[in-house]
């Protein structure tokens, strides 16, 4: 059975940087559109970034132009290079594959 693993999470001040990774075992990952949630604490998932399987990327406007998607076909891995980071980005981070179960997310905190 696929898995999504969600990494590289952390707390970070205001205005930092992190890089969140969302790995499979197998290649399903280059094959479908992947997308980003984020659930606040309290909140529901809410859609951050999506990468389509054609290589189109979407983004919601509260992250556009801070946050990029990518993908990475050699290490099958779907990226999520954050910048500028705010407090209201904290939260839960998960990514998704249609037809694939949630992973346990990574969890991103922004504080000072």
């Amino acid at each position: 059975q696929v898995q999504l693993v969600e990494s590289g999470g952390g707390l970070v001040q205001p205005g930092g940087s992190l890089r969140l990774s969302c790995a499979t075992s197998t290649d399903i990952i280059n094959q479908n559109t992947v997308a980003w949630f984020r659930q606040a604490p309290g909140s529901q998932r809410t859609n951050v970034a999506a990468i389509l399987s054609g290589g189109s990327t979407n983004y919601a406007s509260s992250v556009r132009g801070r946050f990029k998607i990518s993908r990475d076909r050699s290490r099958n891995t779907v990226d999520l290079e954050m910048k500028n980071l705010r407090p209201e980005d904290t939260g839960v981070y998960y990514c998704k594959i249609v037809g694939v179960d949630w992973g346990q997310g990574t969890q991103v905190t922004v504080s000072s």
